[in-house]
């Protein structure tokens, strides 16, 4: 599997193995695995350091965004009253005058 992923070839792997053994021997051969034991280990570590790190300021800025999206909710709905209340004020308004009309026509006929 890993061959596959590095495109590497049963016959390439064989002589990459022939290789380390001419230049390391037998016995430096473990201490060799083990290093590239540690190194991937070392480097699977800070992959996941990082991977945190980011969903940390991920989920920050996802609190900051949610903070931001409830304000504009609040302003709008604040918005939205006022209007209301406006539009309610001025038929209270338009009602108190057409009555006062009506009452002034209707007693002055």
């Amino acid at each position: 599997m890993l061959a596959s992923i590095l495109f590497i070839s049963g016959q390439e792997l064989i002589i990459v193995f022939i290789i380390v053994l001419l230049l390391f021997g037998s016995k430096g051969i473990p201490e060799v695995a083990k290093g590239i034991g540690k190194g991937l280990r070392e480097f699977k570590k800070a992959s996941d350091e990082i991977k945190n790190e980011l969903k940390e300021s991920s989920s920050e800025i996802m609190e900051d965004i949610n903070e931001v999206k409830k304000d504009i909710h609040k302003q709008a709905n604040e918005i939205i009253l006022d209007d209301i209340n406006e539009v309610k004020s001025d038929i209270e308004k338009n009602a108190r005058d057409i009555a006062t009309d009506v009452n002034d026509n209707y007693y002055t006929d």
